[in-house]
């Protein structure tokens, strides 16, 4: 077995620290992913993985500790810590004693076609990391297209979207638009229906023609749509709530839309 690394000044830990900065990551174009499940999943799909980062005396799934050494004989590199030093670099307690470096890819969103049952989820100015991810699991789990980021939003590679994405992240492409005009001339072209979600809207969700192929719209967590946006939208829909709460988290928001269209349509999967 390779020498297990003991110093925090081992080119491999500088690197993980260095990648929880956004301007890093996106200068070097990866990003750090850790627990047994989301590095799982990374390898399952593909992802190119720099190096696996294990800790030996942590690592008591059989299972990924036989993944990690059939990558290994594969090619992938892998760099074994002391319980210690991954435990420094743990993003929780209670480390599982695996985590990765991963390069990171964005597909252009110009090179992404849409077919007749396809539904994406376009969030405008998200900014909650947590919420990003916990959107890329949703929309998984609902068999969404996609995900598209309109403006500046939350880096869908930091640690705490990386996280909620439960793996998520390496089977649902994550796309960006500059503008709210350029995805909605993406959207023209491809001949997706933009639905808006609106608090102020007369239509509800359940009763809405929501017939993929669609790009459901959702507005930032704080001030919502901006008005160009839903102006220009083809049908802006509201979740019924009764209650006192004046709107929903924006996670639950596109998750009950997500699952209000694969109800309707029946999404592969």
């Amino acid at each position: 077995m390779a020498d297990v690394i003991t110093s925090a000044a081992n080119p491999v830990i500088k690197r993980v620290r260095l990648l929880a900065d956004r301007r890093h990551r996106r200068r070097e174009s990866a990003f750090v992913v850790q627990g047994i499940q989301p590095v799982w999943q990374a390898v399952e799909a593909g992802a190119d993985v720099e190096v696996l980062i294990v800790a030996p005396d942590v690592l008591r799934h059989a299972g990924a500790a036989a993944m990690v050494a059939a990558q290994e004989a594969a090619g992938v590199r892998v760099a074994r810590l002391s319980a210690e030093l991954f435990g420094r670099i743990a993003d929780r307690d209670g480390p599982s004693g695996l985590a990765a470096i991963v390069r990171s890819a964005q597909p252009a969103l110009a090179d992404v076609q849409a077919g007749p049952g396809a539904v994406f989820a376009a969030l405008h100015e998200v900014a909650n990391p947590g919420n990003l991810g916990t959107i890329v699991r949703t929309a998984s789990a609902a068999g969404a297209s996609g995900i598209i980021l309109i403006g500046p939003s939350a880096d869908p590679f930091d640690p705490a979207a990386v996280k909620a994405s439960m793996g998520a992240l390496f089977t649902v492409p994550v796309l960006a638009a500059a503008s709210g005009a350029e995805f909605l001339d993406w959207a023209a072209a491809r001949d997706l229906t933009v639905v808006a979600a609106s608090g102020r809207a007369i239509v509800s969700c359940w009763d809405a023609d929501l017939t993929p192929p669609l790009a459901l719209l959702l507005g930032s967590e704080g001030s919502g749509l901006p008005s160009d946006l839903l102006a220009a939208a083809d049908l802006s829909v509201a979740i019924p709530m009764t209650g006192t709460a004046e709107s929903l988290n924006l996670a639950v928001a596109a998750g009950i839309l997500l699952f209000e269209i694969r109800r309707r349509t029946g999404l592969p999967g």
